[in-house]
């Protein structure tokens, strides 16, 4: 097992879920086996009212990550300071294990698309985008991970792959990944790349936490909607990714088509039983001892 685990200063939490307001209700009634949540920090960014109330309450019982989808690390826009300072106010509130955003951009000129798009794999995007994580972490006064982003489209500047587009920045900022096994699977089906290449190129010692969720087939593309169970071959990639990396904090993203909250638990005991097997695999492999010879 190629880990560095020992490298990372967070903790391992095991295995979580996106806190979503469907299931406010049940967690709190029922405080399900679930290691930790990650809530999104734009849904919680405001002074008071209900979904502040809910995660106060929730906030009690469980550890809690931040994951935010709006920062834009990407853009040529200078950083958005009010959205910053709203952030750093949340992170006093909630006092999470971590904080995370996408390697991406998600407007210009004042407009958000609402959407997470991908940068062109350049030497001088990568300066552009490490310099702007290192303002982001100095100024709220911690380290941040960065998630990769499925991508639909690619930019014929580009002079590197994702993996070392990624790896090179990461580095450079001396920030953490937040590495979404999805969006690997869906960037490689998309832009015919082996994920499995994708994968072991990263640092271990980067990676802090893993995503996973479900995406949709449509025409000749995968799209990333977050709305249907995970796919087989992502289940393949993350046991994958468990041989290589080891004890890595695992959740699920769910945004549309919301089940039950038991649902998502079967599905997050289908990660624990996934790692476990890799983990045993591992343990009760026959290790070659060398022969001594006169």
């Amino acid at each position: 097992m190629a880990t560095t685990e020992d490298n990372r200063n967070l903790p391992y939490l095991g295995y979580g879920l996106g806190l979503r307001k469907e299931h406010y209700e049940t967690v709190l009634a029922e405080q399900p086996d679930v290691d930790w949540f990650e809530i999104i920090s734009e849904n919680y960014m405001v002074e008071g009212g209900k979904a502040i109330d809910y995660l106060t309450r929730i906030r009690e019982h469980y550890p809690m990550v931040m994951h935010g989808v709006s920062m834009s690390i990407g853009s040529t826009e200078a950083l958005d300071f009010n959205y910053l300072k709203q952030l750093k106010a949340l992170i006093k509130r909630v006092e999470p294990e971590w904080i995370s955003d996408h390697l991406c951009w998600t407007g210009v000129n004042g407009l958000n698309l609402h959407d997470l798009m991908p940068l062109p794999y350049t030497e001088e995007a990568i300066q552009h985008v490490a310099d702007r994580i290192s303002q982001v972490q100095d100024y709220l006064g911690r380290q941040m991970l960065l998630e990769n982003v499925s991508s639909y489209v690619s930019y014929s500047d580009s002079q590197m792959t994702e993996w070392e587009f990624l790896t090179e920045v990461t580095n450079r900022a001396d920030c953490l990944v937040l590495l979404d096994i999805n969006n690997i699977y869906v960037s490689a089906y998309n832009h015919n790349f082996d994920p499995y290449t994708y994968l072991h190129a990263i640092p271990g010692e980067r990676v802090q936490q893993f995503h996973l969720a479900g995406h949709t087939h449509e025409n000749n593309l995968i799209i990333d909607t977050h709305d249907h169970p995970i796919a087989d071959p992502v289940f393949e990639l993350y046991a994958a990714a468990v041989k290589h990396f080891g004890h890595v904090s695992t959740m699920i993203e769910r945004d549309d088509h919301i089940p039950a909250l038991p649902e998502l638990l079967d599905e997050l005991d289908q990660l624990r039983k996934i790692a476990e097997d890799v983990f045993a695999q591992e343990e009760n492999k026959p290790h070659l001892q060398k022969i001594k010879t006169a």
